[in-house]
């Protein structure tokens, strides 16, 4: 596996990636890409690390496992490639977003904007097979990912924390509520949605937490694309 943590991480991830579970961890995954199909490919990995530098992770926003659909996952949670149909919850996304603050639908499900205001957006799997949906948990991606939220939860200044569903909202333990602000509600799935989903205006409170830390509030808005 290419193990391209990006520069701003080096420091806080280094010293996992060379502890023996994530030497199997890799391993695992490269048998897997020999013998299967595995989304999403191998330079996208870490997408959401790269895109969202360690010293600007203003908002963290914990999904669970990449999508596993052809030309949907590029390391993003949530987030589908241009071009690509949004998938039941990340239309429920958009709808709570267009409900919240008022924003259109945009014509597509790529998030890379937000993750470029300081989103990390990141899996709790980084990979899955082709077609089965956490088909790679609990082969060591689990532990790599919670270090990720320690790391985070160490930063001096307050971090908002996006947890959506029962699997995102148990990584609470990982987190200094006393320093950083987390967001809670059922899964935008079309399962849970309108359990708890759907009123829930995180948008807004996000921005309402950045804004009391003195932070740049996230523009929401998406860009329609050709």
């Amino acid at each position: 596996m290419q193990i391209d943590i990006p520069e701003s991480w080096h420091e806080h991830l280094n010293g996992e990636i060379e502890k023996p579970y994530f030497q199997k961890l890799a391993q695992f995954v490269d048998a897997e890409r020999e013998r299967h199909e595995v989304f999403p490919p191998e330079q996208d990995v870490f997408t959401a690390l790269r895109l969202a530098p360690y010293e600007h992770v203003n908002v963290f926003w914990l999904g669970q496992d990449p999508y596993h659909n052809h030309n949907q996952s590029h390391g993003l949670c949530f987030s589908v490639r241009p071009g690509i149909k949004s998938p039941p919850s990340l239309m429920n996304i958009f709808k709570e977003l267009r409900e919240d603050v008022g924003c259109s639908i945009p014509n597509n499900g790529y998030l890379v904007p937000w993750a470029a205001q300081g989103i990390l957006m990141l899996n709790a799997v980084l990979t899955v097979r082709a077609h089965e949906a956490n088909s790679h948990k609990n082969h060591g991606w689990e532990l790599f990912t919670d270090q990720v939220i320690r790391v985070v939860n160490a930063k001096e200044e307050p971090v908002v924390f996006v947890l959506w569903g029962g699997y995102a909202q148990k990584k609470k333990a990982l987190i200094d509520t006393t320093r950083h602000t987390i967001i809670e509600s059922a899964h935008p799935s079309p399962l849970s949605a309108r359990n708890g989903f759907f009123g829930s205006r995180p948008f807004s409170k996000i921005n309402a937490a950045l804004r009391s830390s003195g932070k740049p509030e996230i523009d929401w808005q998406l860009p329609n694309l050709a």
